[in-house]
């Protein structure tokens, strides 16, 4: 079967797919659900979230009466490829992508695990007591397909993404609350050889502030950064204005209010020094989760994992996924690592042999759920 495992993701790897523009993978998503004997529901959220597609729903009935009905989910958008997709398995075992940019295991390793699972359920007539397989667009640019979905059409209670990059059997127990800002410093121009002390400078008021910003890591909790800057209209008039785009993240949502109010002052005094104005947006990008080893969805992918010879390994992450999006409308959602590594970068890379396992332990959360009571 690993074959066909591998024939899907390098197919669906090949296809680009960046935010908004999911039309290409999601009609082959649907057309290898289709071939299996399922239907697939796509909701009106592109056309909210500016994407070419809306969320994808496919509902495998339950068969058995019992047990706890659960949803697997996966984001076909990646980060935009710096250059052409051509997914090459290597003699050494694994996957990486010869054009030079991205591979797309973010997260199509995820989507084939899901899409093979359903094949195996229904060809061999497996018992469960339901899974729902949701496919979302714009995850990377904010979780917005997630964002976007009626999470009260599902009918499981809880379920699981594959969106870590991490050995399989590491679980995500916590992620943190993130807030992203806007910054728009305004000065006045002057032309900067003959008149510059008329001109207020926008990029010397926002370059302060920056300097005065606590960015990285500020604990095992907390991050801050600066990702972006720009401003100014030519290289001989003092700007008159910079835009910066920055970002505060947080196991700890006190802590995370207190450093958005301490970045907020730091650019309100440096505007003030420099004789500018400046405009801030704060927005809440996810809020931040934390399970309990005892919880009833940590216990079911515990099973799965040792029933495939895993050992569950706790840890925390520093980034967000469409488990956050769930988590804070109170259906629990669990990250599973899936072998996946330096996503996001050329050196993108998933070992053949671990898109056949996530198969193996997907059924083994169907199995385990079904044998479950509700949570």
């Amino acid at each position: 079967m690993s074959g066909d495992v591998l024939d899907l993701f390098l197919e669906l790897a090949a296809i680009e797919s960046p935010p908004g523009q999911e039309r290409a993978v999601a009609d082959r998503v649907i057309a290898e659900l289709g071939a299996i004997g399922l239907e697939v529901e796509e909701d009106d959220a592109g056309s909210k979230i500016d994407s070419t597609i809306g969320n994808l729903l496919c509902r495998l009935p339950g068969r058995n009466g019992g047990g706890t009905p659960i949803f697997l989910c996966a984001h076909l958008d990646t980060v935009p490829p710096q250059g052409p997709l051509e997914p090459v398995a290597g003699a050494d075992g694994f996957v990486r992508n010869a054009g030079g940019t991205i591979l797309g295991a973010d997260n199509k390793s995820a989507v084939v695990a899901m899409i093979e699972a359903a094949r195996r359920i229904v060809e061999d007539g497996r018992p469960h007591a339901g899974v729902e397989l949701l496919f979302t667009p714009k995850e990377e640019v904010g979780l917005l397909g997630a964002g976007a979905f009626d999470h009260t059409t599902l009918e499981a209670e809880l379920g699981f993404v594959y969106d870590q990059a991490a050995p399989i059997g590491d679980v995500i127990m916590g992620a943190p609350y993130q807030r992203s800002m806007i910054i728009r410093f305004h000065g006045r121009p002057a032309h900067s050889g003959m008149v510059p002390e008329e001109g207020r400078s926008a990029i010397a008021a926002a370059a302060a502030a920056i300097a005065d910003l606590r960015l990285g890591r500020l604990d095992d909790e907390t991050t801050a950064n600066v990702g972006t800057i720009t401003g100014g209209s030519a290289r001989n008039i003092v700007p008159e204005w910079c835009e910066l785009q920055a970002e505060a993240r947080s196991h700890d949502a006190r802590k995370l209010a207190d450093l958005v109010q301490e970045m907020l002052d730091a650019f309100a005094f440096a505007a003030s020094v420099a004789e500018c104005t400046v405009e801030t947006e704060v927005s809440e990008t996810y809020q931040g989760y934390r399970f309990k080893e005892s919880d009833p969805i940590v216990q079911l992918a515990r099973t799965a994992l040792e029933r495939c010879g895993y050992e569950l390994v706790p840890t925390l992450t520093g980034g967000g996924a469409d488990a956050n999006v769930f988590n804070m409308r109170g259906v629990p959602c669990l990250n599973l690592a899936n072998g996946m590594a330096a996503i996001h970068t050329a050196e993108e890379h998933i070992a053949v042999a671990d898109l056949e396992s996530m198969v193996n332990v997907t059924l083994a959360l169907v199995d385990a759920a079904r044998d479950a009571t509700q949570p």
